[in-house]
């Protein structure tokens, strides 16, 4: 399954042509950015008094309830990360081919 996942992402950022290497390689390096750019789109609308609490919970590594923080704090935060890492997709796509 991871494959066919790394297949696809790797079409999608149109890397296919490379070694298999080379797109685990940048698919990674990719992914690293895409998180950082979703996490950075979500802390911008996350109210300034959250934010220590919001750090805590990420140090903690508690994922439901970091999740259920964003819930209550930031309505909508997984569609404002889905957007930020369309968006490193787009830049990506667009460095390309420059």
């Amino acid at each position: 399954m991871q494959d066919e996942i790394t297949k696809m992402i790797a079409a999608d950022l149109g890397i296919a042509e490379l070694s298999v290497e080379e797109q685990q390689k940048l698919i990674a390096q990719f992914g690293e950015v895409a998180l950082k750019a979703a996490t950075v789109a979500v802390l911008e609308k996350l109210p300034e008094a959250k934010r220590a609490e919001f750090a805590k919970l990420a140090e903690a590594s508690d994922p439901a309830a970091l999740k259920t923080f964003l819930d209550v704090e930031v309505p909508g935060h997984e569609d404002v990360a889905k957007q930020a890492v369309a968006e490193e997709v787009r830049k990506f796509k667009e460095f390309q081919t420059a």
